[in-house]
């Protein structure tokens, strides 16, 4: 059973940082695109970085690129989502993303979310 579970969100104040792993269980990482998206209160998801499978390349939204980087531990089977100069606006629950094909909006495995909060 495939199981990707996020953690490290909690509350931050403007101008911190944070880091959100993503560890996963009946699925090897390294072999998938794996991507983190968020999702705000009344708005759509956004997709904010994914890497396209074990050679791909790391891609970011102009939203926060400059401002985040995704990294991967193949020995932990973990994701990582360096989150700096968080903004208010930053504010919502952050998911991780599997697919063995490639990054796109509909990935097929999904963790259940780790709520980040930007606020003073």
């Amino acid at each position: 059973q495939v199981q990707l579970v996020e953690s490290g969100g909690g509350l931050v104040k403007p101008g911190g940082t944070l880091r959100l792993s993503c560890a996963a269980s009946g699925l090897t990482l390294n072999e998938y695109a794996v991507g983190w998206f968020r999702q705000a209160p009344g708005k759509e998801r956004e997709g904010l970085s994914c890497i396209s499978g074990p050679e791909g390349s790391t891609y970011y939204s102009g939203s926060v690129k400059g401002r985040v980087t995704l990294s991967r531990d193949n020995a932990k089977n973990m994701v990582y989502l360096q989150m700096n100069s968080l903004e208010p606006e930053d504010t919502a629950v952050y998911y991780c993303a599997a697919d063995i094909t490639s990054c796109h909006r509909e990935m097929k495995y999904w963790g259940k979310g780790t709520l980040v909060t930007v606020s003073s």
